[in-house]
């Protein structure tokens, strides 16, 4: 199956309509095909009527329970694999509102328990000071003083003692001149003061000495059901067990070579530090609300 980010996400009803057509071919009736696939009725139901996204497990119980060929396997479990996966591209979300992206966000914190974030090059909106939101928001094409507020707001979430968050950044990532000396200090500083909130676990990954393992974005995990991942085009949104399990086993890896504690205090604090006066670089164009 050809691969077409503009696709992702799309093919559900796709799905749902073909398990459908799958299980009448074969002669059986929802119920029966529940229980050959130890199901409930009502959840193959609700996968026909596409008002359920079935994981790729599910499909494939289904699909050995119709004694599907091999090559009908192949190309459901592919259409399965893009109905739950979602490419949301920047040009969109400017169209639609890049506050509305920022209530998406506000709600999937408000609904997760444990919460993780891989930073590859900026910090997120959750950690950020004022200034650092707006310059990243600096060369949106639109009016961000909604998306600003917005992003303000969502960071009560990091009062409530219910959650666990825990964020790995990188040396470029908290280093990077996105503001001046002055303001890129107090956003370190701010760091600095957030690993001392017993449910927030901040840890940096700092240049030099030997990491053997990579991640070429910048990832978030939801609890163990949702992962996304951002680059400076859009967000590619994960439902997958497989890709979210990719992900959770990258971040375990990625964890073993941060400094928490008093370790990234002080690293922290030298980083502080170092921020001293002097012209700094043209910003980069920024995350554009993403985070």
């Amino acid at each position: 199956m050809t691969f077409d980010p503009e696709l992702l996400g799309q093919p559900k009803q796709e799905l749902a309509a073909l398990l459908k057509e799958l299980r009448k071919r074969a002669g059986l009736s929802g119920d029966r095909l529940a229980k050959r696939c130890d199901m409930s009725q009502s959840s193959i139901s609700r996968i026909e009527n596409g008002k359920t996204q079935p994981s790729l497990v599910d499909v494939e119980r289904i699909l050995r329970a119709l004694g599907a060929p091999a090559e009908v396997v192949a190309e459901v479990t592919a259409l399965a694999r893009l109905a739950g996966t979602q490419w949301q591209d920047i040009r969109a979300m400017r169209r639609k509102g890049l506050d509305k992206k920022q209530a998406e966000l506000a709600a999937l914190e408000s609904s997760s328990t444990e919460l993780r974030y891989f930073l590859l090059s900026m910090i997120t909106g959750l950690l950020s000071t004022p200034e650092y939101i707006q310059a990243s928001l600096a060369h949106s094409p639109v009016d961000t003083r909604e998306v600003v507020a917005r992003k303000l707001a969502r960071q009560e979430v990091l009062r409530n003692p219910a959650k666990r968050f825990t964020f790995i950044l990188t040396e470029q990532a908290v280093r990077w001149p996105l503001v001046p000396p002055e303001a890129l200090a107090a956003q370190i500083d701010r760091l600095e003061k957030l690993t001392h909130v017993p449910h927030i676990r901040i840890g940096v990954i700092p240049l030099g000495g030997y990491v053997p393992v990579a991640a070429l974005d910048t990832f978030t995990i939801y609890d163990r059901t949702l992962a996304t991942v951002e680059n400076t085009m859009g967000v590619l949104i994960l439902r997958d067990s497989r890709d979210i399990d990719a992900h959770l086993e990258l971040f375990s890896q990625l964890e073993t070579f941060a400094l928490f504690g008093d370790d990234a205090r002080e690293r922290l604090s030298a980083w502080s530090a170092a921020c001293g006066g002097g012209r700094p670089p043209a910003s980069p164009s920024g995350s554009d609300g993403h985070r």
